[in-house]
């Protein structure tokens, strides 16, 4: 992908086995699928820092790999993002950083993914903990219900981030609600995911959008339209808007994210399409004899 794209686009990790034969070549190592998702996509969200602390060895892999121009959004680990008392892991925070110092300017943003238990009565523990967090970009992603019911909690959390530029991350569910669908994946995303209203916000240079997707691709047209409009607006005003996509299994993830651009380069003219890879060997051309 080129570095001169005006946005960031990508999935929620790179290491699906099920990609092979869509996004990856069908003979692609897993070992591969990150070189492999990098030529295609610049940046990825970093689920798997949510659940475990990477080692040393594979953060050093993934600097190898990952071109200067990719985003890594590492999720904070969830013993820090749910514990107790956030500004008692500020050297956890440290630490965590630290791992991730061979990536630089690749995680940027960094994500605190808070659970819906964290309510406005923790809003000066927020702030305390944004306060010592330092220069490093942020953004949050809150579940709380009165952070979506446009009172007095709402605003003072909007208040706080974008006094200090922290992006607010907005998570679209609705069309995966949208769906019947009794298929087991399709009940199990509905039963994880939030379902909240969504709030748009550009409070840095980088306004952050997950999308949780029907698992019929267009399905999700009704529910991309006004994202898209408003992806085109971020942009034409220099932002560097930031669009994940998601599917209840994550397996047509890549093909959602692709009909994304391909809409967007309708209200962009001059935008470049995304690479598709090779999927298939080349068949060796037989000559005349």
């Amino acid at each position: 992908m080129s570095a001169a794209l005006p946005y960031y686009l990508g999935c929620p990790s790179w290491s699906e086995a099920a990609w092979r034969a869509t996004l990856y070549p069908q003979d692609t190592r897993p070992t591969e699928f990150l070189s492999r998702y990098t030529e295609v996509f610049n940046a990825v969200e970093g689920n798997t820092t949510f659940y475990a602390w990477p080692s040393e060895q594979t953060v050093a892999r993934w600097a190898q790999v990952m071109p200067a121009h990719f985003r890594f959004c590492a999720k904070l680990p969830r013993d820090i993002s749910h514990s107790e008392d956030l500004c008692q892991q500020l050297d956890e925070v440290t630490q965590f950083r630290q791992l991730l110092a061979p990536l630089g300017e690749r995680v940027a943003p960094y994500w605190l993914q808070l659970p819906a238990s964290f309510g406005p009565s923790r809003l000066a523990e927020l702030a305390a903990f944004i306060e010592q967090w330092g220069d490093w970009p942020l953004a949050i992603e809150v579940r709380h219900p009165e952070f979506f019911a446009k009172g007095d909690a709402e605003r003072m959390l909007n208040r706080l981030l974008h006094e200090r530029g922290i992006e607010r991350i907005c998570l679209d569910s609705r069309a995966l609600f949208s769906c019947d669908s009794q298929e087991p994946a399709v009940l199990h995303a509905q039963a994880k995911k939030p379902r909240l209203p969504t709030r748009p916000t550009a409070f840095s240079q980088g306004p952050q959008l997950r999308f949780i997707g029907h698992p019929e691709l267009l399905a999700n047209d009704p529910f991309m339209l006004p994202w898209l409009d408003k992806v085109a607006g971020w942009i034409e005003q220099g932002l560097s808007p930031y669009v994940f996509a998601h599917t209840s299994d994550n397996r047509l993830a890549p093909e959602l994210a692709r009909r994304f651009h391909e809409q967007l380069m309708q209200r962009l003219p001059g935008l470049p399409e995304l690479p598709v890879l090779q999927i298939e060997p080349e068949l060796e051309q037989l000559g005349l004899l």
